[in-house]
């Protein structure tokens, strides 16, 4: 007997589907989820330039002060694996709501504490409430766009948390100066409350359970558990059980092969919502650790260089704070040109790709567009590196931070687009798992910055993280070289 041929289970046939719904409901869709997105990163860093009026008033030391930021980026990055779990079970609209909820009240509680302790935990809940959107974020636009469009949406999408880190500085130096270090967290709140009503009543659910092998899985348990509880009881007829035993079958999530038809609402326990199994379902194939860790590498990166050049723009060039926010914005500036220029280059690069192979289309495709990004970055993040060190004139250091966050962000839309589509039907859960490793290398590069910065300088250091990008280069090579042939065998 012929096997049954896999499914694609991207283009399963469902009601009201999202890849069909008119380009001015996708681009009302992508607005609503870019617009979220900057929660995550405003929320990051607004109140720095308040730190001193924060250790004088709640009696903080700078180590406590540091665990705001930190705490921050780590929560951040574990929790979203248990909100693409949900996500996937339940639908993209309730998480947002439920997640941004928490957001706000964890706004709400850090504008009122009245201790540093009390801050710390209110930044941990404003961290789990946030990193929702940027976990499922790219998933909803694997919902709505296919995979020849998506690089260029991506993009679009991931500019605007990109400005989240050169602006949210701004904000926070001008109320903090207006008002007290307490108005950035009830800006968080008001900018919270309204994207929350955005979801409410603006955003309509892109899920549809015959597209995730998360909810497969779940439903072919649950029929196999109900076709256990049968022959315990020995209620059912033999006619019954073969019918229950066909569409197990047809469930299957393991294989991919979704049939319409057998899909039920299903009732969720504990053991459904578990973050880590997805996680290590991402993880069994090879390529995704590899690409996960170069995405990790740049994003460490990220967090290395906005944190240290504050520094040394207040200490080597007598900067305040708001001036510091503004040449930072010259890392913003270069990141939301390379997310919307690397994304579009991305695209055609695949559709070129695409055609060159007689028609023949695979995910790793996508990275060739990295190449270019690859060329540049490591030399202009060692030379942003000696010019702070040597106290150039600042017009180099706004050059060269362009440039970093040009290249830097090229190169990771197309890893992200990557990650989406070589994780089709549990996309949310890679975007979490990625979540999660950016999390972990942004956390370990906050506290290791300032100690290495302190003992080797600016450019030793950006000489080191030189050679991190050369490894990180290597990496995304590897998996453009070998990722298919990884792909279809699982570890």
């Amino acid at each position: 007997m012929s096997a049954v041929p896999k499914l694609d289970i991207e283009h399963v046939a469902v009601d009201d589907d999202p890849r069909q719904w008119s380009t001015a409901r996708k681009n009302a869709t992508l607005l609503i989820v870019s617009s979220a997105s900057l929660i995550t990163t405003i929320a990051a860093g607004i109140y720095n330039p308040s730190i001193v009026q924060i250790e004088q008033e709640l009696h903080a030391t700078a180590s406590q002060i540091s665990w705001t930021l930190s705490l921050f980026v780590l929560i951040q990055g574990v929790v979203p694996l248990l909100w693409s779990v949900s996500s996937e079970l339940k639908g993209r609209k309730i998480v947002y709501i439920v997640s941004i909820l928490l957001f706000v009240g964890g706004s709400v509680g850090a504008a009122l504490a009245p201790t540093i302790g009390v801050l710390i935990g209110m930044r941990c809940v404003q961290a789990a409430g946030s990193s929702a959107v940027l976990a499922i974020g790219a998933a909803t636009l694997a919902d709505i766009y296919d995979s020849h469009e998506r690089g260029s949406k991506m993009g679009l999408y991931y500019s605007a948390p990109l400005l989240g880190p050169s602006i949210g500085p701004i904000l926070g130096g001008g109320l903090t100066q207006g008002f007290d270090w307490r108005a950035c967290f009830w800006f968080l709140v008001i900018f919270g409350g309204v994207n929350l009503l955005s979801f409410t009543f603006l955003f309509k659910d892109t899920f549809r359970r015959e597209r995730s092998l998360v909810y497969q899985r779940v439903l072919k348990r649950n029929l196999e558990d109900e076709q256990r509880d049968a022959k315990k009881s020995r209620t059912s007829s033999k006619d019954n059980e073969s019918k229950r035993e066909a569409q197990v079958t047809d469930a299957e999530a393991a294989d991919g092969q979704p049939a319409p038809g057998t899909f039920k609402d299903i009732k969720l326990s504990l053991r459904d919502v578990d973050p880590v199994m997805p996680m290590l379902r991402v993880l069994r194939y090879v390529n995704n650790p590899v690409i996960l860790v170069a995405s990790g590498f740049i994003y460490g990166f990220s967090y290395s260089i906005l944190y240290t050049s504050a520094r040394v723009l207040a200490s080597g060039y007598g900067y305040d704070a708001l001036h510091t926010g503004l040449v930072l914005l010259a890392f913003g500036a270069g990141s939301v040109a390379g997310s919307i220029l690397g994304g579009k280059w991305s695209d055609l690069t695949l559709a070129r790709v695409h055609k060159k192979n007689g028609g023949e289309k695979y995910p790793e495709m996508r990275l060739q567009s990295t190449f270019f990004g690859m060329l540049f970055l490591p030399p202009s993040i060692i030379a942003y590196g000696w010019v702070v060190h040597e106290h150039v004139h600042i017009a180099a250091t706004v050059v060269f931070l362009f440039l970093c966050g040009l290249f830097s962000v090229w190169i990771y839309s197309s890893t992200l687009a990557y990650i989406v589509d070589a994780n089709a039907g549990r996309s949310s859960s890679a975007v979490a798992t990625n979540s999660m490793f950016r999390g972990l290398f942004a956390f370990a590069a906050a506290e290791l910055a300032v100690p290495i910065q302190d003992n080797i300088g600016d450019g030793w250091m950006y000489t080191l993280w030189g050679g991190i990008m050369i490894l990180t280069n290597l990496l995304i090579l590897l998996v453009w070289a070998k990722g298919r042939s990884w792909r279809e065998k699982v570890v």
